[in-house]
């Protein structure tokens, strides 16, 4: 089974788009991406508006943040992508050596303490001008859309060889 290189992206109302293959680097290709990313990020901030019930002024000091934390992520994101893509690479000729394995196991660790220091800073701005109540809904949002992310991969992604 080959691995097709992929692009990580929000999974947003239980619909697969986080890992969307990319067989062409032509600006048609790039463009088609782009417009499903734009889709996508939409379609995550109308789900998360939908859910969080906020008042005006809630939302005013709501917004702002969660724009800065999805460009945040973004990067994190683009860190998975990379990770995979170098995994895809590996798995696909055939001979994974112990060195590429660990290699990929340090950065899969450090995408993880990245994301998990993300939440507690992101938490903490929140927290500051926000009920903990609502903090804590938002990140659950947001927990459920990464675990369906990761579930996703999970499921495309075979074990190492």
């Amino acid at each position: 089974m080959k691995i097709r290189k992929v692009i990580i992206l929000p999974i947003v109302c239980g619909l697969l788009v986080s890992a969307a293959p990319v067989f062409a680097a032509d600006t048609a290709a790039e463009t088609n991406m782009q417009i499903l990313l734009d889709k996508v990020k939409a379609d995550k901030k109308l789900v998360v508006a939908a859910n969080m019930n906020l008042s005006d002024a809630q939302s005013k000091v709501f917004w702002p943040i969660y724009d800065a934390y999805q460009k945040d992520l973004m990067k994190i994101n683009e860190g998975t992508a990379k990770m995979i893509s170098g995994y895809a690479d590996a798995y696909n000729s055939g001979a994974m050596t112990d060195k590429q394995a660990q290699a990929l196991i340090k950065e899969a660790l450090a995408i993880e303490a990245s994301e998990v220091a993300m939440h507690k800073s992101y938490a903490a701005k929140l927290g500051k001008v926000l009920p903990a109540r609502v903090v804590a809904r938002y990140l659950q949002i947001e927990n459920k859309i990464r675990a369906a992310i990761r579930f996703e991969m999970a499921d495309k992604i075979p074990l190492v060889p």
